[in-house]
This record gives structure tokens, sequence and C-alpha cells, in this order.
């Protein structure tokens, strides 16, 4: 598996006024989307979150979303390792996502640009 990179997921009440924060440390424009009743901006390496409690204790579960060229790729090797795969591979508003669990415990998305 190549890992492209890790984005943090930090769940904020005002979203709006989240962004203008993580703009300024970062120096990168938010690009924003929706996903099962959650608004996302991804912002530099921060991944943004705001809506329905009920959603969104459903992501703070997961540690970090990793980056990777190729899900279908991430998922034989995860497999190999002994992870659960909890979900997906699914397609998103940006290409394929899965969430397992390690078999440490640690939950990750892996994600990939690939539509589909």
């Amino acid at each position: 598996m190549n890992i492209l990179g890790t984005s943090l997921r930090v769940c904020v009440d005002d979203l709006e006024s989240a962004i203008g924060v993580y703009e300024r440390l970062t120096g990168a424009e938010a690009m924003r989307f929706r996903r099962a009743g959650v608004s996302v901006a991804a912002v530099g390496c921060f991944f943004l979150m705001s809506g329905p409690e009920r959603e969104l204790s459903v992501l703070r579960n997961i540690t970090a979303t990793i980056a990777v060229t190729d899900v279908d790729e991430a998922l034989e090797d995860l497999r190999a390792v002994g992870a659960q795969i909890i979900a997906g591979p699914v397609p998103t508003p940006i290409g394929r996502n899965l969430v397992a669990r390690h078999p440490d415990g640690s939950v990750f998305e892996y994600v990939d640009r690939k539509q589909g």
C-alpha cells in the first residue's frame, strides 16, 4: 500500500467559524462537501466536521483518514495483517473509502481519489 498522507479529524460546533481559523493556519482554501448528514470542510491536513451528534459520535471513533493510491490495494494489505473491515470500500464524493480496525484496535479510514 502506498500511503500519500494523513488527515486529522476535528468535530466542530460552528463549521463556518472553524473554516476561517483553519484556512488562516494552513494557508489552504476549504473544499466543502456533505456526507450522511454531516457537513465537511477539508482544509490542508484537517477534516472539519459538523452535524448531528448521532453522526459525529460514529466519526469520532475514527482516529484519522489515510490517503492511499488505491483502496483495493489497501484492502488486501489490511486483510493480510488481520485488520477487520468495518465498512467499504464504497464511493464517496471524492473517490472511494473503507474503514478498518487494525489488530491493535485503532480505527482508520482509507481513501483514494479513484471514482467508482
